[in-house]
């Protein structure tokens, strides 16, 4: 089934893990995608992967989410290179581990200006550009429902990535747009596994709430479909009732 086909996205965060399954489902749909990432050497390796699994095309952007002229001239290039841009998929992330009384400013910051501001940029462009029947996922987290110690500043920023995603429905909805969000839980990728509340054993992971990448793409793509034609503002839970035992 090719629901992709004539389309065009970009993924942010293109690289690897979800974002990197996420293109390649895109791809193998029948899309041509962009994948924006902070170095352009990671871009070109997974638009070359994207190729090979049969994407009529891709794109590398390197482009840092945190910048609004970045986002604007990543979202120019693909204009350019493809003609429109009919789906983007928010999922480039930061995350931080430490206890509220030692954070600064500059340390909100650093994940505010990616897991929320950078996706705020990318909705702001796609109003100026995409046609309608143009479809928006953001990727935030179970962690903007229910959270552990020490990761503050993510959860609050996937928290405001939710309430964004609501907010840019309303206005999406007039402009024939979709916006909404996914929220994965326990996936196995790098970020996981780095966590050191799941090293220390503070966060319990069982395996079978453990995902794949592969899972959370399937929903992704599920809602930048015409699937989901009827779906706006909704932020779908996708962690295989993990978050129904917390």
């Amino acid at each position: 089934m090719a629901r992709f086909t004539d389309k065009v996205a970009i993924v942010t965060g293109g690289a690897g893990g979800i974002g990197l399954a996420t293109g390649l489902q895109l791809g193998r749909e029948g899309a041509r995608v962009a994948i924006v990432e902070r170095e352009r050497a990671s871009a070109d390796k997974a638009c070359a992967h994207l190729k090979a699994a049969g994407a009529p095309d891709a794109l590398p952007l390197a482009c840092d989410v945190a910048r609004p002229d970045d986002v604007a001239a990543a979202v120019a290039a693909t204009m350019t290179t493809f003609g429109c841009v009919d789906v983007i998929v928010n999922n480039a992330g930061r995350m931080s581990f430490a206890p509220i009384e030692e954070l600064t400013t500059d340390d909100w910051m650093a994940i505010l200006s990616v897991d929320l501001l950078g996706a705020f940029y990318f909705i702001q462009q796609a109003f100026r550009v995409m046609r309608p029947g143009g479809a928006i996922v953001n990727v935030a987290s179970i962690h903007a429902v229910e959270t552990t110690p020490g990761v503050a500043p993510y959860a609050a920023a996937k928290a405001g990535l939710v309430s964004l995603t609501r907010s840019a429905a309303l206005e999406g909805k007039p402009r024939g747009i979709r916006v909404n969000a996914i929220l994965p839980g326990a996936v196995d990728t790098p970020m996981l596994w780095a966590n050191p509340n799941v090293r220390a054993g503070l966060e319990n992971i069982e395996r079978t709430d453990v995902g794949q990448p592969e899972d959370i793409a399937a929903a992704i793509c599920f809602l930048a479909s015409g699937d989901a034609a009827f779906v706006q503002g909704a932020a779908l839970r996708v962690d295989g009732g993990r978050l129904s035992r917390l």
